[in-house]
């Protein structure tokens, strides 16, 4: 009988990251967030065109022609960020989350809703899903920004697009809405979990 031992060997520990957590795999995982990125900025851009062209449309029927007014130039800026997003999909070959259509008719309505619960109530609507919007694009910034540079810079344009659009709801009387915390919260809610789905499918 062989005097030789076997020793099995170990494989070769995985250094973590500062924060304790094993560091992703490279190209994969970028691409796969990059995806995650396009796909839901896709969608929300998406939803806020058809928020801005529903309270629109319902204020135009009223005497509050100059917020219709408003609200267009809004949907304007949001179009252009669509259209930009649109370009980059197709330039990166990523899929439109399949929630599309939900997303669409859910803004609809919820422009719709909100613009009959008054002109206050629409403004409400718009700094609720602009303060998430602004903080998940602040968020996508930093993720982005050693790595995908001009599409951080970009990003960093629709972000300060988004703040102008919630400070301006804020100063034209969103915090007095009926019911503005709920309203507020509930809005927040549905925006963060529309996130979560539109990243994933």
């Amino acid at each position: 009988m062989s005097d030789d031992i076997l020793v099995e060997e170990i494989p070769e520990a995985v250094t973590p990251t500062p924060s304790g957590v094993p560091p992703r795999p490279g190209k994969g995982a970028a691409r796969h967030r990059l995806e995650e990125i396009l796909r839901v900025d896709h969608a929300g851009e998406l939803a806020a065109v058809h928020i801005y062209r529903a309270q629109s449309m319902v204020f135009s029927a009223t005497p509050e022609r100059a917020l219709s007014n408003d609200l267009k130039r809004m949907e304007f800026e949001e179009q252009v960020h669509l259209d930009r997003f649109n370009a980059l999909m197709r330039e990166h070959d990523v899929r439109p989350t399949v929630m599309t259509p939900v997303w669409r008719l859910a803004a609809m309505g919820l422009g719709v809703g909100t613009a009959l619960l008054g002109p206050k109530a629409a403004h409400a609507c718009t700094e609720a899903v602009e303060s998430v919007i602004e903080k998940h694009y602040a968020e996508q910034i930093e993720d982005l920004k050693d790595r995908e540079p001009d599409l951080a810079a970009e990003l960093m344009k629709f972000r300060d697009d988004e703040i102008g659009h919630k400070d301006h709801a804020v100063s034209a009387g969103a915090h007095q809405a009926p019911a503005y915390p709920l309203l507020s919260a509930v809005v927040q809610a549905g925006c963060r979990l529309a996130i979560k789905i539109s990243e994933k499918i």
